[in-house]
Protein backbone atom coordinates (compact mmCIF):
# COMPACT_ATOMS: atom_id res chain seq x y z
CA UNK A 1 0.00 0.00 0.00
CA UNK A 2 1.46 3.38 -1.05
CA UNK A 3 1.39 6.49 1.05
CA UNK A 4 -1.43 8.05 -1.01
CA UNK A 5 -3.50 4.82 -0.72
CA UNK A 6 -3.00 4.85 3.04
CA UNK A 7 -4.09 8.47 3.21
CA UNK A 8 -7.20 7.80 1.15
CA UNK A 9 -8.16 4.73 3.22
CA UNK A 10 -7.99 6.84 6.38
CA UNK A 11 -10.28 9.41 4.81
CA UNK A 12 -13.07 6.86 4.42
CA UNK A 13 -13.53 6.70 8.19
CA UNK A 14 -12.22 10.00 9.59
CA UNK A 15 -12.54 12.37 6.67
CA UNK A 16 -13.91 15.62 8.11
CA UNK A 17 -16.97 17.26 6.65
CA UNK A 18 -16.16 19.74 3.94
CA UNK A 19 -18.23 22.75 3.07
CA UNK A 20 -19.61 23.90 -0.25
CA UNK A 21 -17.68 26.79 -1.74
CA UNK A 22 -19.37 29.99 -2.81
CA UNK A 23 -16.87 31.80 -5.01
CA UNK A 24 -16.23 35.24 -3.47
CA UNK A 25 -15.85 36.71 -6.96
CA UNK A 26 -18.58 35.30 -9.24
CA UNK A 27 -20.61 33.69 -6.40
CA UNK A 28 -21.16 30.36 -8.13
CA UNK A 29 -21.72 27.56 -5.62
CA UNK A 30 -20.09 24.12 -5.89
CA UNK A 31 -18.39 21.36 -3.90
CA UNK A 32 -14.60 21.64 -3.30
CA UNK A 33 -13.80 18.79 -5.67
CA UNK A 34 -14.97 20.96 -8.58
CA UNK A 35 -12.16 23.50 -8.07
CA UNK A 36 -9.43 23.64 -10.72
CA UNK A 37 -5.75 24.61 -10.40
CA UNK A 38 -3.34 27.05 -11.99
CA UNK A 39 -0.16 25.34 -13.23
CA UNK A 40 2.98 26.41 -11.35
CA UNK A 41 5.08 26.46 -14.54
CA UNK A 42 4.82 26.49 -18.34
CA UNK A 43 6.40 24.60 -21.24
CA UNK A 44 6.82 26.35 -24.60
CA UNK A 45 7.07 23.02 -26.44
CA UNK A 46 3.92 21.53 -24.87
CA UNK A 47 0.67 22.95 -26.23
CA UNK A 48 -1.25 21.97 -23.10
CA UNK A 49 1.23 23.73 -20.77
CA UNK A 50 2.07 26.76 -22.89
CA UNK A 51 1.26 30.26 -21.68
CA UNK A 52 -2.26 30.91 -22.93
CA UNK A 53 -5.26 33.20 -22.66
CA UNK A 54 -7.61 32.41 -19.77
CA UNK A 55 -10.96 33.04 -21.43
CA UNK A 56 -12.98 32.48 -18.25
CA UNK A 57 -10.96 34.99 -16.24
CA UNK A 58 -11.03 37.59 -18.99
CA UNK A 59 -14.80 37.17 -19.40
CA UNK A 60 -15.17 37.89 -15.69
CA UNK A 61 -13.01 41.00 -15.97
CA UNK A 62 -14.97 42.22 -19.01
CA UNK A 63 -18.09 42.52 -16.83
CA UNK A 64 -16.31 45.35 -15.02
CA UNK A 65 -14.91 47.01 -18.14
CA UNK A 66 -11.40 45.78 -17.36
CA UNK A 67 -9.03 44.76 -20.13
CA UNK A 68 -7.85 41.17 -20.64
CA UNK A 69 -4.83 39.87 -18.78
CA UNK A 70 -1.72 38.66 -20.65
CA UNK A 71 -1.28 34.97 -21.38
CA UNK A 72 -0.71 32.91 -18.23
CA UNK A 73 -0.06 29.40 -17.03
CA UNK A 74 -2.51 26.68 -17.98
CA UNK A 75 -5.50 25.51 -15.97
CA UNK A 76 -5.23 21.98 -14.59
CA UNK A 77 -8.39 19.88 -14.24
CA UNK A 78 -8.14 17.43 -11.30
CA UNK A 79 -10.27 14.77 -12.99
CA UNK A 80 -7.36 14.25 -15.40
CA UNK A 81 -4.91 13.66 -12.54
CA UNK A 82 -4.47 10.15 -11.04
CA UNK A 83 -5.63 9.89 -7.43
CA UNK A 84 -2.14 9.12 -6.16
CA UNK A 85 -1.04 12.58 -7.31
CA UNK A 86 -3.66 14.46 -5.30
CA UNK A 87 -3.29 15.82 -1.78
CA UNK A 88 -6.17 16.44 0.62
CA UNK A 89 -6.25 18.57 3.76
CA UNK A 90 -9.33 18.53 6.01
CA UNK A 91 -11.15 16.57 3.33
CA UNK A 92 -10.46 19.17 0.65
CA UNK A 93 -8.27 18.72 -2.42
CA UNK A 94 -5.53 21.35 -2.03
CA UNK A 95 -2.75 20.19 -4.37
CA UNK A 96 -2.22 18.24 -7.58
CA UNK A 97 1.01 17.05 -9.19
CA UNK A 98 1.13 17.32 -12.98
CA UNK A 99 2.82 14.92 -15.39
CA UNK A 100 6.07 16.85 -15.06
CA UNK A 101 6.14 16.11 -11.32
CA UNK A 102 5.49 19.74 -10.36
CA UNK A 103 2.93 20.49 -7.67
CA UNK A 104 0.20 23.10 -8.18
CA UNK A 105 -1.41 24.57 -5.06
CA UNK A 106 -3.24 27.58 -6.48
CA UNK A 107 -6.94 26.65 -6.49
CA UNK A 108 -9.27 28.45 -8.87
CA UNK A 109 -13.01 28.83 -9.17
CA UNK A 110 -14.11 26.47 -11.99
CA UNK A 111 -16.38 29.19 -13.36
CA UNK A 112 -14.46 32.49 -13.31
CA UNK A 113 -10.91 31.16 -12.67
CA UNK A 114 -10.20 33.67 -9.89
CA UNK A 115 -7.99 32.31 -7.12
CA UNK A 116 -9.87 30.89 -4.14
CA UNK A 117 -8.88 31.70 -0.53
CA UNK A 118 -6.89 29.01 1.27
CA UNK A 119 -9.77 28.28 3.65
CA UNK A 120 -12.37 27.70 0.90
CA UNK A 121 -14.16 24.40 1.51
CA UNK A 122 -12.38 23.72 4.80
CA UNK A 123 -14.50 25.97 7.00
CA UNK A 124 -17.94 27.53 6.63
CA UNK A 125 -17.81 30.46 4.24
CA UNK A 126 -20.47 33.04 4.95
CA UNK A 127 -20.97 35.84 2.48
CA UNK A 128 -22.29 38.90 4.26
CA UNK A 129 -23.79 41.24 1.68
CA UNK A 130 -24.02 44.95 2.37
CA UNK A 131 -26.75 46.35 0.13
CA UNK A 132 -28.65 49.61 -0.15
CA UNK A 133 -29.24 52.50 -2.53
CA UNK A 134 -26.73 55.21 -3.37
CA UNK A 135 -25.71 57.72 -0.66
CA UNK A 136 -26.43 55.44 2.31
CA UNK A 137 -22.75 55.12 3.25
CA UNK A 138 -22.12 51.42 2.59
CA UNK A 139 -18.34 51.74 2.13
CA UNK A 140 -17.96 53.91 5.24
CA UNK A 141 -20.10 51.52 7.28
CA UNK A 142 -18.17 48.47 6.07
CA UNK A 143 -14.89 50.15 7.01
CA UNK A 144 -16.14 51.10 10.47
CA UNK A 145 -17.55 47.60 11.00
CA UNK A 146 -14.35 45.75 10.07
CA UNK A 147 -12.24 48.15 12.13
CA UNK A 148 -14.53 47.59 15.12
CA UNK A 149 -14.54 43.80 14.66
CA UNK A 150 -10.75 43.70 14.57
CA UNK A 151 -10.08 46.04 17.48
CA UNK A 152 -12.96 45.43 19.88
CA UNK A 153 -15.66 42.89 19.01
CA UNK A 154 -13.39 39.90 18.33
CA UNK A 155 -11.77 40.28 21.75
CA UNK A 156 -15.23 40.36 23.38
CA UNK A 157 -15.88 36.93 21.88
CA UNK A 158 -12.41 35.45 22.56
CA UNK A 159 -11.67 35.52 18.86
CA UNK A 160 -9.65 37.35 16.22
CA UNK A 161 -10.81 38.96 12.98
CA UNK A 162 -8.05 38.63 10.40
CA UNK A 163 -7.81 39.31 6.65
CA UNK A 164 -7.30 36.11 4.65
CA UNK A 165 -4.22 37.44 2.87
CA UNK A 166 -1.59 40.17 2.97
CA UNK A 167 -3.11 41.63 -0.21
CA UNK A 168 -6.55 41.97 1.42
CA UNK A 169 -4.96 43.52 4.51
CA UNK A 170 -3.08 46.08 2.41
CA UNK A 171 -6.10 46.95 0.26
CA UNK A 172 -8.38 47.41 3.25
CA UNK A 173 -5.84 49.58 5.05
CA UNK A 174 -4.90 51.77 2.07
CA UNK A 175 -8.29 52.20 0.42
CA UNK A 176 -10.64 52.16 3.38
CA UNK A 177 -9.15 52.33 6.87
CA UNK A 178 -6.34 54.91 6.50
CA UNK A 179 -8.45 57.58 4.76
CA UNK A 180 -11.08 57.49 7.52
CA UNK A 181 -9.12 56.72 10.68
CA UNK A 182 -5.79 58.41 9.88
CA UNK A 183 -6.71 61.29 7.58
CA UNK A 184 -10.32 61.96 8.57
CA UNK A 185 -11.52 61.83 4.95
CA UNK A 186 -14.75 60.39 3.64
CA UNK A 187 -14.56 57.66 1.00
CA UNK A 188 -15.72 58.31 -2.54
CA UNK A 189 -18.78 56.42 -3.70
CA UNK A 190 -18.24 53.00 -5.21
CA UNK A 191 -18.46 53.18 -9.01
CA UNK A 192 -20.51 50.70 -10.98
CA UNK A 193 -17.64 50.26 -13.42
CA UNK A 194 -15.12 49.49 -10.66
CA UNK A 195 -14.04 45.89 -10.27
CA UNK A 196 -15.85 44.61 -7.20
CA UNK A 197 -13.02 42.91 -5.36
CA UNK A 198 -14.42 41.34 -2.19
CA UNK A 199 -12.82 41.93 1.19
CA UNK A 200 -12.34 38.56 2.88
CA UNK A 201 -11.75 38.11 6.60
CA UNK A 202 -11.79 35.19 8.98
CA UNK A 203 -13.52 35.43 12.36
CA UNK A 204 -11.53 32.78 14.24
CA UNK A 205 -12.22 31.68 17.80
CA UNK A 206 -9.45 30.83 20.23
CA UNK A 207 -11.50 27.80 21.24
CA UNK A 208 -10.40 25.31 18.57
CA UNK A 209 -13.61 23.31 18.93
CA UNK A 210 -15.46 26.20 17.25
CA UNK A 211 -15.19 26.43 13.48
CA UNK A 212 -13.82 29.71 12.16
CA UNK A 213 -16.10 31.69 9.89
CA UNK A 214 -14.89 33.13 6.61
CA UNK A 215 -16.53 36.48 5.98
CA UNK A 216 -16.82 37.99 2.53
CA UNK A 217 -17.84 41.64 2.44
CA UNK A 218 -18.97 42.80 -0.96
CA UNK A 219 -19.29 46.54 -1.59
CA UNK A 220 -21.98 46.90 -4.28
CA UNK A 221 -22.32 50.30 -5.95
CA UNK A 222 -25.46 51.95 -4.60
CA UNK A 223 -26.79 53.40 -7.85
CA UNK A 224 -26.62 49.90 -9.35
CA UNK A 225 -29.06 48.56 -6.76
CA UNK A 226 -31.99 50.04 -8.67
CA UNK A 227 -30.75 49.12 -12.17
CA UNK A 228 -31.71 45.72 -13.49
CA UNK A 229 -28.73 45.21 -15.83
CA UNK A 230 -26.29 45.88 -13.00
CA UNK A 231 -28.04 43.58 -10.56
CA UNK A 232 -28.09 40.81 -13.15
CA UNK A 233 -24.32 40.56 -12.57
CA UNK A 234 -24.71 40.36 -8.79
CA UNK A 235 -27.91 38.35 -8.41
CA UNK A 236 -25.88 35.19 -7.65
CA UNK A 237 -23.92 37.06 -4.98
CA UNK A 238 -27.06 38.15 -3.18
CA UNK A 239 -28.84 34.81 -3.64
CA UNK A 240 -25.91 32.86 -2.15
CA UNK A 241 -25.39 35.21 0.77
CA UNK A 242 -25.64 33.74 4.26
CA UNK A 243 -26.84 37.07 5.58
CA UNK A 244 -27.59 40.58 4.36
CA UNK A 245 -27.26 44.03 5.84
CA UNK A 246 -29.80 46.27 4.15
CA UNK A 247 -28.61 49.82 4.80
CA UNK A 248 -31.20 52.60 4.85
CA UNK A 249 -30.30 56.30 5.14
CA UNK A 250 -32.89 58.32 7.10
CA UNK A 251 -32.63 60.92 4.33
CA UNK A 252 -34.07 58.37 1.89
CA UNK A 253 -37.34 58.71 3.75
CA UNK A 254 -39.22 61.74 2.49
CA UNK A 255 -40.85 62.55 5.84
CA UNK A 256 -37.51 62.61 7.66
CA UNK A 257 -35.74 64.40 4.81
CA UNK A 258 -38.24 67.23 4.94
CA UNK A 259 -38.12 67.46 8.74
CA UNK A 260 -34.31 67.57 8.87
CA UNK A 261 -34.13 70.02 5.98
CA UNK A 262 -36.35 72.43 7.94
CA UNK A 263 -34.43 71.96 11.19
CA UNK A 264 -30.98 72.24 9.60
CA UNK A 265 -31.07 75.79 8.38
CA UNK A 266 -27.27 75.65 7.93
CA UNK A 267 -27.69 73.33 4.95
CA UNK A 268 -30.76 74.46 2.99
CA UNK A 269 -31.48 72.50 -0.15
CA UNK A 270 -28.87 69.87 0.67
CA UNK A 271 -31.36 67.03 0.69
CA UNK A 272 -32.88 66.46 -2.71
CA UNK A 273 -34.53 63.84 -4.85
CA UNK A 274 -31.12 62.30 -5.57
CA UNK A 275 -31.94 59.79 -2.81
CA UNK A 276 -33.58 56.59 -4.02
CA UNK A 277 -36.49 55.35 -1.95
CA UNK A 278 -35.57 52.20 0.06
CA UNK A 279 -38.51 50.26 -1.32
CA UNK A 280 -37.16 50.76 -4.86
CA UNK A 281 -34.20 48.58 -3.84
CA UNK A 282 -36.64 45.92 -2.62
CA UNK A 283 -38.49 46.03 -5.96
CA UNK A 284 -35.19 45.63 -7.79
CA UNK A 285 -34.17 42.69 -5.59
CA UNK A 286 -37.57 41.09 -6.23
CA UNK A 287 -37.15 41.41 -9.99
CA UNK A 288 -33.70 39.85 -9.91
CA UNK A 289 -33.93 37.00 -7.43
CA UNK A 290 -36.59 37.14 -4.70
CA UNK A 291 -39.37 36.76 -7.27
CA UNK A 292 -37.92 33.38 -8.25
CA UNK A 293 -37.95 32.08 -4.67
CA UNK A 294 -40.81 30.06 -3.23
CA UNK A 295 -43.84 32.32 -2.61
CA UNK A 296 -41.76 35.34 -3.66
CA UNK A 297 -39.95 35.47 -0.31
CA UNK A 298 -36.37 35.02 0.87
CA UNK A 299 -35.40 33.47 4.22
CA UNK A 300 -31.85 34.89 4.15
CA UNK A 301 -31.38 36.63 7.53
CA UNK A 302 -31.57 40.34 6.76
CA UNK A 303 -30.59 43.11 9.14
CA UNK A 304 -32.27 46.40 8.25
CA UNK A 305 -29.69 48.98 9.31
CA UNK A 306 -30.66 52.62 9.73
CA UNK A 307 -27.40 54.46 9.04
CA UNK A 308 -26.18 57.92 10.10
CA UNK A 309 -28.23 57.66 13.28
CA UNK A 310 -26.44 60.73 14.69
CA UNK A 311 -28.36 62.91 12.19
CA UNK A 312 -31.61 61.99 13.97
CA UNK A 313 -30.66 63.99 17.07
CA UNK A 314 -32.16 67.10 15.44
CA UNK A 315 -35.56 65.37 15.63
CA UNK A 316 -35.47 64.87 19.40
CA UNK A 317 -38.55 66.39 20.97
CA UNK A 318 -40.83 65.34 18.11
CA UNK A 319 -43.06 62.30 18.29
CA UNK A 320 -40.54 60.39 16.17
CA UNK A 321 -37.68 59.92 18.63
CA UNK A 322 -36.71 60.66 22.25
CA UNK A 323 -33.51 62.26 23.52
CA UNK A 324 -32.73 59.22 25.68
CA UNK A 325 -33.33 56.79 22.82
CA UNK A 326 -31.22 53.61 22.72
CA UNK A 327 -30.31 54.61 19.17
CA UNK A 328 -27.80 57.19 20.42
CA UNK A 329 -25.96 54.95 22.91
CA UNK A 330 -23.47 52.16 22.36
CA UNK A 331 -24.15 48.61 23.47
CA UNK A 332 -21.40 46.06 24.11
CA UNK A 333 -22.18 42.39 23.50
CA UNK A 334 -19.59 40.25 25.31
CA UNK A 335 -19.32 36.48 24.97
CA UNK A 336 -22.93 36.12 23.82
CA UNK A 337 -25.46 38.16 21.89
CA UNK A 338 -27.51 40.16 24.41
CA UNK A 339 -31.09 39.32 23.46
CA UNK A 340 -32.63 41.89 25.81
CA UNK A 341 -30.56 44.70 24.30
CA UNK A 342 -31.41 43.42 20.81
CA UNK A 343 -35.15 43.31 21.45
CA UNK A 344 -35.10 46.89 22.72
CA UNK A 345 -33.26 48.33 19.71
CA UNK A 346 -35.13 46.14 17.22
CA UNK A 347 -38.50 47.27 18.55
CA UNK A 348 -37.56 50.94 18.75
CA UNK A 349 -36.11 51.17 15.23
CA UNK A 350 -38.98 49.16 13.73
CA UNK A 351 -41.53 51.50 15.33
CA UNK A 352 -39.60 54.54 14.10
CA UNK A 353 -39.49 53.33 10.48
CA UNK A 354 -43.15 52.33 10.67
CA UNK A 355 -43.97 55.96 11.47
CA UNK A 356 -41.87 57.56 8.73
CA UNK A 357 -42.03 55.00 5.89
CA UNK A 358 -44.65 52.34 6.45
CA UNK A 359 -44.55 51.40 2.76
CA UNK A 360 -40.96 50.22 3.25
CA UNK A 361 -41.65 48.02 6.29
CA UNK A 362 -44.72 46.59 4.57
CA UNK A 363 -42.57 45.67 1.55
CA UNK A 364 -39.97 44.06 3.85
CA UNK A 365 -42.63 41.95 5.53
CA UNK A 366 -44.01 40.82 2.19
CA UNK A 367 -40.68 39.65 0.73
CA UNK A 368 -38.40 38.86 3.72
CA UNK A 369 -39.18 36.23 6.37
CA UNK A 370 -36.19 36.69 8.69
CA UNK A 371 -35.50 40.35 9.56
CA UNK A 372 -34.40 42.59 12.42
CA UNK A 373 -33.98 46.36 12.72
CA UNK A 374 -30.94 48.32 13.90
CA UNK A 375 -29.56 51.86 13.97
CA UNK A 376 -25.86 52.69 13.62
CA UNK A 377 -23.53 55.63 13.24
CA UNK A 378 -20.34 54.62 11.43
CA UNK A 379 -18.50 57.81 12.40
CA UNK A 380 -20.33 59.12 15.46
CA UNK A 381 -20.87 62.61 13.99
CA UNK A 382 -21.92 64.30 10.78
CA UNK A 383 -18.96 65.16 8.48
CA UNK A 384 -18.53 68.73 7.25
CA UNK A 385 -17.23 69.39 3.72
CA UNK A 386 -16.23 65.71 3.33
CA UNK A 387 -14.09 65.93 6.48
CA UNK A 388 -14.68 63.96 9.68
CA UNK A 389 -14.98 66.17 12.72
CA UNK A 390 -12.97 64.96 15.71
CA UNK A 391 -12.32 61.31 16.56
CA UNK A 392 -14.18 58.55 14.77
CA UNK A 393 -16.56 57.15 17.41
CA UNK A 394 -18.83 54.45 15.93
CA UNK A 395 -22.14 53.67 17.63
CA UNK A 396 -23.62 50.13 17.59
CA UNK A 397 -21.94 49.27 14.25
CA UNK A 398 -21.24 45.62 15.15
CA UNK A 399 -24.74 44.83 16.44
CA UNK A 400 -26.32 43.89 13.06
CA UNK A 401 -23.32 41.68 12.28
CA UNK A 402 -23.53 39.92 15.65
CA UNK A 403 -27.23 39.31 15.10
CA UNK A 404 -26.39 37.61 11.81
CA UNK A 405 -23.80 35.41 13.56
CA UNK A 406 -26.44 34.57 16.15
CA UNK A 407 -28.99 33.64 13.47
CA UNK A 408 -26.31 31.53 11.73
CA UNK A 409 -25.69 29.73 15.06
CA UNK A 410 -22.07 30.87 15.17
CA UNK A 411 -22.51 32.58 18.55
CA UNK A 412 -25.05 32.07 21.31
CA UNK A 413 -27.59 34.47 22.72
CA UNK A 414 -28.41 35.18 26.36
CA UNK A 415 -30.39 37.53 28.57
CA UNK A 416 -29.01 39.72 31.35
CA UNK A 417 -29.67 38.19 34.76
Amino acid sequence: MGIFDFFKSKQKTVRPEFFDIVCPFCFEKYSPDKAVFRAAHYKEDDEEFQLQEDENLNAYRAKFDLGPLPDMEAVIYPERIPDEYKKYVDGVLVEVVDRYGIASKKRLCPSCHNELPLTAGKVPGNIISIIGASQVGKSVYMTSLIHTLQNFTANNFNAACLPVSVEVSRRFRELYEDPIYDRGELLTSTRKTAKQEPLMFQFKFKDESKDPVTLVFFDVAGEGMVERDYLDIFAAHIKNSSGMMFLVDPLQMRTIRNKISIRREDAPGDFTSKYDEPREVIISLFENFIGNQEKGKTDIPTAVVLTKSDTLKVLCGDDYIKENSNIFYNAAHKGTFDLTEFENINGEVKRFIDKVDRAFTDAMEVHFTNTAYFAVSALGSDPVDQKIQGTVSPVRVDEPFLWLLYRLKVIEGSRAK
